[in-house]
């Protein structure tokens, strides 16, 4: 339920003989109005998570308790920082084309929590690699990119909606 906000059940249509009031109208609208700026607010928020999360990495994560030896011997040894950050670029190419390719279509969905669990799993590989200060850039800048290109596809779409659905109430108010 965190991740997945449940869309709201519009009510059914109405007959062909009762068409909905102007008010019944003017409520749908000022809801859909609602929920596009309530879209736009939360990819802001998963911004501040991935800042937050950023922030942590940045400081090597010293309020986690260090990793034991038993832990370190049942993981074995890490994946080199080059193998890494290979992974690191291929992951950050697909997400920005899947993104580009999401511009498309008319979602108004915030796609970004996934990403934010995929940079955090970077930034987990390279401070276990030992490797987190001389790799903290690279993923904070594919995230930042990554997030930032999916926000701003959220806004554009969100925007637009809501400017359209302003001109339907000034239509209405008419």
């Amino acid at each position: 339920m965190f991740f997945r906000r449940q869309h709201k059940q519009s009510p059914p249509p109405a007959p062909d003989d009762q068409r909905p009031g102007p008010e019944l109208r003017r409520r749908q609208i000022e809801n859909r109005i609602r929920d596009l700026r309530g879209q736009i607010r939360h990819s802001k928020w998963w911004m501040a998570l991935f800042f937050l999360l950023s922030l942590g990495a940045a400081a090597d994560f010293r309020f986690l308790p260090p990793i034991s030896d038993q832990t370190r011997q049942f993981l074995g040894i890490s994946p080199s920082p080059t193998l890494i950050s290979i992974a690191l670029i291929i992951y950050a190419f697909s997400a920005l084309i899947l993104i580009l390719g999401r511009m498309n279509t008319s979602s108004t969905r915030f796609r970004g929590w996934s990403h934010i669990a995929y940079l955090a799993g970077f930034y987990l590989f390279y401070f276990y690699s030992g490797d987190l200060r001389e790799n903290f850039w690279p993923v904070f800048i594919a995230g930042l990119t990554i997030l930032g290109l999916e926000s701003y596809r959220v806004w554009s779409f969100c925007s637009e909606a809501i400017r359209e659905e302003e001109k339907m109430l000034k239509f209405l108010e008419r």
